[in-house]
């Protein structure tokens, strides 16, 4: 004779099927998200390394000229110097609203969607 599953073996084992769906479905989720996110961060860290080198390469080259202008070489690079410093007191002073928030707000976006 043949076993027949009845309707409560048969709820149990959809179930079953759906909870394993559903577990797949968020391992998949999960994974798209973390590789969207490590993309994206390598992405960004690839293009800030790009960009140092470029204003490396600019600083010493106004570096260079301002200090042609002066008569001494280092002086260029002191005013350089200095520029940097009122830059870094600047984003020091308004790190909040113009560092933290956007970085933040950029993660929890790539994270969400």
């Amino acid at each position: 004779m043949e076993n027949k599953p009845t309707n409560v073996e048969d709820l149990f084992y959809k179930l079953k099927d759906y909870g394993d769906t559903r577990l797949d479905l968020l391992k998949l989720k999960s994974i798209s998200k973390v590789s969207g996110f490590l993309s994206s961060m390598i992405t960004s860290i690839i293009l800030l390394i790009l960009l140092f080198l470029v204003v490396l390469c600019v600083t010493i080259g106004a570096a260079l000229l301002f200090g042609a202008l002066l008569g001494e070489t280092y002086y260029g690079f002191f005013i350089m110097g200095a520029v940097y410093i009122i830059i870094g007191l600047v984003l020091y002073s308004r790190r909040a609203k113009i560092l933290k928030t956007p970085i933040s707000n950029k993660l929890i976006k790539d994270l969400i969607d």
